[in-house]
């Protein structure tokens, strides 16, 4: 069951190169709903035009030593989390979609039908990928997202922000129980099938309105930060005092109008626990 390619066994039930299309579809949906995501928000503007205004502002820097960096520890092994569960939830939840989707590719593409026999290592590579995903995000889901561990909600509240990690999950949870059950025989794996497809259509086609971009955004972002530090851009930020009456002013509570700056920073000495 571990070493069998799901997609090729179904593939002589379904019309020739339908599940080519459907991915190379999925991809298509990616590309669109993250383009029209950048127009929508202006992202994608807002950061090239602030990076023109303050790099000229700031010193000479060596951006390939930043870029470095940047992929090691804030990409590669999530350096932005403070929390060390949520830091390991993230890196099983990202490392283990790369390897799902991945696979999922080449036993779509070089591997499609039985006559290309699928190596065991790739098919078990997705089942992998699939277990770290469902590990990963089950962990966050019920006891580390910050409304739930934090603030007492319930693990049940739905939001529109929960769309990715949601439809992720049922795609890598249904895609698997779909691969179990048709290495057992059982006429349910077709329901399954019909599941995995819809949760997976909409992972992928929910881009749009999902935060599934944000895969792409939070490394430009970081290697921004990164930079700004490094150039000394990121020190031209005005500087904030209570003797400005608009800083004053701009407190809805009477008590925070002559309260010091920092007041608050304490909050430091805490242990993070949903960041």
């Amino acid at each position: 069951m571990f070493s069998s390619n799901a997609f090729a066994a179904v593939s002589g039930s379904l019309p020739a190169g339908f599940m080519q299309w459907y991915v190379g579809l999925m991809i298509v949906a990616v590309i669109v709903g993250t383009v029209a995501d950048m127009i929508h928000k202006g992202s994608a503007k807002y950061f090239f035009a602030n990076a023109r205004k303050t790099r000229a502002q700031g010193k000479p820097v060596n951006k390939a030593s930043i870029a470095v960096k940047t992929v090691a520890v804030d990409v590669l092994a999530s350096g932005e989390f403070c929390n060390p569960r949520r830091r390991v939830a993230h890196l099983l939840t990202m490392y283990g979609f790369i390897l799902y989707v991945v696979t999922t590719a080449l036993m779509v593409f070089v591997y499609p039908t039985a006559a290309t026999p699928t190596p065991a290592l790739v098919a078990q590579l997705w089942w992998l990928g699939g277990l770290m995903v469902m590990v990963g995000g089950y962990w966050f889901w019920f006891f580390i997202r910050v409304d739930v561990a934090a603030e007492g909600s319930s693990p049940l509240r739905l939001m529109r922000a929960d769309l990715f990690i949601l439809s992720l999950l049922a795609s890598a949870t249904l895609g698997l129980l779909w691969a179990w059950l048709q290495a057992s025989g059982s006429a349910a794996s077709w329901l399954f099938f019909g599941l995995y497809l819809l949760a997976t259509t909409v992972l992928f086609g929910g881009v749009y309105w999902s935060k599934f971009a944000h895969m792409f955004f939070k490394p430009a972002a970081a290697f921004d930060k990164r930079l700004a530090e490094a150039d000394g851009t990121n020190m031209n930020l005005p500087l904030l005092s209570r003797d400005d009456p608009a800083q004053r002013e701009r407190h809805s509570m009477e008590l925070l109008r002559n309260a010091p700056m920092d007041m608050g920073l304490g909050i430091k000495r805490e242990a993070p626990r949903h960041y």
